[in-house]
């Protein structure tokens, strides 16, 4: 495994940023409630992060747009954005052939400061009210450890919760995940479900919990991947209030419980599809304790191209591992922008048979659930190009033979296409009839050195 040094904690993480020119800070106090993601709204998809150093209410600093730019992203990897998706396909590959489970250690960076019973105060941390409508505060960046209450192995997974209170949370947990299979156990069982919430952690504990479960199976410890990306096993802080643990070089950890069958309204939340998810009855959390570093920096999130980039990079990475096995000729995916990072997705493939463009179209759906629409084209156009992507739909796509419809299919629920999960799904051929005819064939031009000519633009000889 490829060691990286810095990943694995944000404070190296800030430090690396800073010292590439990678980091924008922000010296004035800033409101959280909606001036902080107004300002880093001015920022997101530049190649810098942003730090506000001083958030009105709280001593912690808030850091924001990780995610947003690949550009920023693979710099921390010391590679090219766009061998991102190859080698995050690669480490999980490389977890599920031999896995190196994480370590427990009695004690972290993050047990440096502890807050119990009624000094638990979530309104000392610098939870930032996102979008205008929001219903509060949100944490949208933490990444969720439980156990499976019959089997013990542990899941990651990212949810939002709402802060309702000084002690209390509200969390939305979609439909199919692990958590919620995790919290239906332990309602049968009569008992609460213990988690905690790891806010300040480095990309491959982020990577590790954002795997679709296609790749990690719920009888798998996935917090196992990150132990791949930062090539050690990661450490973990045994819990002071359940057997739950906590990420030893996480900023903050919230000690929580979910008592079975206690809801209370959640939402709206400014989602990921560029709606407001609705308010709605779910689950309370109650937060036990809260354990930080001494100088604790607050990780969030925009729910726009952070998400695109880091959830759609681990569906880039999962439908190109699946289905690359299953069809022939797959170079490479992109999940576009505008498709939200997670329903639509774009494939590049060299044809070898005829008829396997479809293929590829049929498991792509399966490799990537929420995924609502899938184009392929051929490897002759950028597929992060998108008026290339839409040249090939204008000039090979057959309206006739070329479309592919799935009437009530599972998908995401955030999208308000897929109303209780429920949708229609669209997959569109763009490839050359195979075998390939003259007549489909791209216009090319020589490739030229400029400096081997003299060339003179705006009276600027060059």
């Amino acid at each position: 495994m490829k060691s990286h040094n810095v990943i694995h904690d944000m404070s190296r993480i800030i430090e690396a940023l800073d010292a590439a020119g990678r980091l924008v800070r922000v010296k004035s106090e800033v409101d959280p409630e909606f001036d902080l993601a107004g300002i880093a709204a001015r920022y997101e998809g530049q190649d810098r992060a942003v730090l506000f150093e001083r958030v009105r209410g709280s001593d912690i600093p808030v850091l924001t747009g990780l995610y947003w730019s690949r550009g920023l992203l693979g710099g921390l990897f010391d590679m090219l954005e766009q061998d991102l998706p190859s080698y995050v396909s690669d480490m999980i590959s490389g977890w599920q052939r031999e896995p190196v489970n994480p370590v427990v250690v009695p004690e972290g960076p993050v047990t440096e400061v502890s807050m119990t019973g009624s000094e638990v105060n979530l309104h000392d941390l610098p939870i930032p009210v996102h979008a205008l409508e929001d219903g509060g505060p949100y944490i949208d960046a933490g990444v969720v450890i439980s156990r499976d209450p019959e089997t013990g192995v542990r899941n990651a997974s990212i949810q939002r919760f709402m802060v309702a209170g000084p002690r209390t949370l509200h969390v939305n947990i979609d439909a199919g995940r692990h958590l919620g299979l995790y919290l239906d156990k332990a309602a049968e069982r009569g008992e609460s479900l213990p988690l905690t919430i790891n806010i300040g952690v480095g990309p491959g504990v982020h990577f590790a919990a954002a795997t679709p479960s296609e790749s990690a199976p719920a009888d798998t410890d996935e917090l196992g991947i990150a132990s791949a990306f930062h090539g050690s096993a990661l450490r973990l802080v045994a819990g002071r209030n359940s057997d739950v643990e906590m990420v030893a070089e996480a900023m903050i950890s919230l000690e929580c419980e979910i008592v079975p069958g206690e809801l209370a309204d959640e939402g709206p939340f400014a989602e990921v599809t560029g709606y407001y998810a609705e308010r709605a009855p779910r689950p309370v959390v109650h937060v036990k304790a809260i354990h930080r570093r001494r100088e604790a920096v607050f990780h969030t999130i925009l729910s726009g191209q952070e998400v695109f980039n880091s959830v759609g990079l681990l569906g880039e990475s999962n439908v190109l591992s699946l289905v690359s096995k299953q069809v022939p000729g797959i170079k490479d995916v992109a999940f576009t922008h505008g498709g939200c990072g997670f329903y639509h997705a774009v494939l590049q493939m060299r044809q070898v048979r005829k008829g396997w463009s479809k293929q590829a179209i049929m498991a792509t759906f399966a490799a990537f659930p929420p995924l609502k629409m899938v184009t392929v084209v051929d490897d002759d156009v950028d597929i992060r190009n998108a008026s290339d992507v839409e040249w090939a739909m204008a000039t090979r796509l057959d309206p006739v033979n070329g479309v592919l419809t799935i009437p009530a299919a599972f998908g995401h629920g955030l999208n308000p296409s897929f109303p209780n999960y429920v949708g229609a799904k669209i997959g569109f051929d763009a490839t050359r009839t195979f075998p390939h005819e003259a007549h489909h064939e791209r216009a090319k031009y020589k490739s030229v050195d400029l400096a081997d000519f003299v060339i003179e633009t705006d009276s600027v000889t060059v």
